[in-house]
């Protein structure tokens, strides 16, 4: 299965601290908006909680927007979620995701963004992946059954995660479930030990074009582009 396309180092480059650090306190607020302010019942909020220490984000800024995404400031917070459809170079399908407030600016950018880059155009690709929830976790017993769990927690299917993805001396998987079941499964993975380290829906691609190094580098500076743009949350890519 296909997974959410990552620029090669995109965390460490300090030049994008600061845009980075947008679309992280972007996350908490939205996370909080929707499951409410406290980490221990809200698994989105709690992921991405993590992921901001991780990258350094001060203490403070990860409390405030937890305050203002569950509305305990006098601040609004009017972001949504929208899904811009297209083609990278090659007719690489690509599912572009957003936090945006304000989608009558972010739409024509996205759609600039197809038709100015190299070979790519928007157009519809939707049947190319499956829209499921994902949850990722780690487990500090490298002999636990991850497919007995799969199995116990309601999840449809599950494979392991890279090496790099684990820290040493544990087992890591990723599970995927229907989009109702992701919080059940979520939290039945907590209780049974595992660490979870992300919990969301994704759309997972399908097999898409057999490509050249060449051509996988063209398509990887087009969805660069794209991803450089401060309303985009998740790239999703079929190939």
């Amino acid at each position: 299965m296909g997974a959410q396309w990552k620029q090669a180092g995109r965390e460490a480059n300090a030049q994008k601290k600061g845009q980075m650090v947008a679309k992280l306190t972007r996350e908490i607020m939205v996370a909080a908006k929707l499951g409410g302010p406290d980490p221990d019942l809200n698994a989105r909020l709690a992921v991405a909680m993590e992921k901001a220490r991780k990258a350094s984000v001060y203490k403070d800024t990860i409390e405030r927007a937890i305050k203002k995404g569950a509305g305990l400031t006098d601040e609004k917070v009017e972001y949504e979620t929208v899904a811009y459809e297209g083609f990278a170079p090659h007719r690489v399908p690509v599912i572009v995701e957003c936090l945006t407030d304000n989608r009558n600016r972010t739409a024509p950018d996205i759609r600039n963004l197809f038709k100015t880059g190299t070979l790519g155009t928007p157009g519809s690709v939707a049947f190319f992946f499956d829209h499921l929830g994902v949850v990722e976790a780690t487990h500090t017993d490298k002999s636990k059954d991850a497919e007995g769990d799969a199995i116990e927690a309601g999840a449809q299917n599950f494979e392991a995660l890279e090496a790099e993805e684990v820290p040493e001396g544990e087992k890591g998987a990723r599970f995927f479930t229907e989009p109702k079941d992701l919080a059940v499964v979520t939290k039945w993975l907590a209780k049974a030990g595992w660490k979870v380290t992300a919990s969301e829906m994704r759309y997972i691609g399908k097999n898409g074009p057999q490509l050249t190094e060449a051509q996988r580098k063209e398509v990887s500076d087009f969805l660069t582009a794209i991803d450089d743009h401060d309303d985009v949350h998740r790239v999703y890519v079929a190939m």
